[in-house]
């Protein structure tokens, strides 16, 4: 054709050149490093890509912080497997979780006793309405942190476990709720310290059940609560360090006796905490 000239080497090159820095671009899918106990009130601390997805048995739960942590929990009555799941823009990592039973403490229990049929009160129920309501609310923050990813100490020294997590009673073949937290025993006023840094998402004296209550928030809705407290010495919206105190060992609301009873959940999810004492998030 009149005016077209043939490429030089060099033009060719070039072109090539240009070619390869707007063509489509190719990465790898994200890591996906897992570390945790994969059992019934177990969890998975996970480390992946910075911001990515974590879908959680298909539901999107989470996304991993900004150095690509992240932390899913599993309920008392989880299923026996969990798929774990992280996408970024270069892809997506899959890995599939076995999921061991827990061991609970059963008690069959005859007869029909175990439940009070006393109506309560207009003012008890509303009294009993609007404190479930604030717990409902700082069970369910989301704190954008990762202070789980440093792992967990206990929140009493010198203790005994005076109640296992899971224990459940079942009074003529009907089911009570399981006991959903660990009890340690421990003196009137014994110290109580945040097991790992956080933001306080609840902190009240006086609650009909838990008496003196404490919620921390360690990021990404993994959210741990301390009941029957004798003194609480933080305050909501304050952020906490481990091992800083925040309270004493008490018998308030109900409670035989002194002991700290401590929770953990994870998005409506029941965790036992003692598993969580020493774990940390994949480097």
């Amino acid at each position: 054709m009149e005016g077209t000239q043939p490429l030089n080497r060099r033009a060719a090159l070039t072109g090539l050149a240009t070619f390869a820095l707007v063509g489509p671009a190719y990465s790898a899918p994200p890591r996906l490093d897992l570390s945790g106990r994969y059992q019934q009130g177990g969890f998975a601390l996970g480390r992946t890509a910075p911001r990515a997805q974590i879908f959680l048995d298909g539901q999107e739960v989470t996304r991993a912080s900004d150095t690509g942590a992240f932390v899913v929990g599993f309920d008392r009555d989880a299923a026996p497997n969990a798929v774990v799941r992280a996408v970024a823009p270069g892809g997506e990592s899959v890995r599939t979780l076995s999921i061991s039973p827990g061991d609970y403490d059963i008690q069959h229990i005859g007869g029909l006793g175990g439940r009070s049929t006393r109506k309560a009160s207009p003012e008890l129920e509303a009294r009993i309405a609007w404190e479930a309501r604030r717990k409902r609310e700082a069970f369910a923050s989301r704190a954008e942190r990762e202070d789980f990813a440093a792992g967990f100490i206990l929140p009493v020294a010198y203790t005994r476990v005076s109640g296992r997590f899971g224990g459940q009673r079942i009074f003529g073949g009907a089911p009570r709720p399981p006991h959903y937290g660990i009890d340690l025993a421990a003196p009137h006023g014994t110290a109580v310290y945040a097991p790992a840094g956080g933001v306080v998402t609840l902190a009240e004296n006086g609650l009909l059940y838990e008496g003196g209550l404490i919620a921390i928030d360690h990021g990404q809705g993994l959210v741990s609560a301390y009941l029957h407290l004798s003194r609480v010495d933080v305050l909501r919206g304050q952020v906490v360090r481990q091992g800083e105190p925040i309270g004493a060992v008490g018998a308030t609301g109900r409670a035989t006796g002194p002991h700290l009873c401590w929770r953990v959940l994870w998005r409506g999810r029941h965790m036992d905490p003692m598993l969580m004492v020493g774990a940390r998030a994949p480097a």
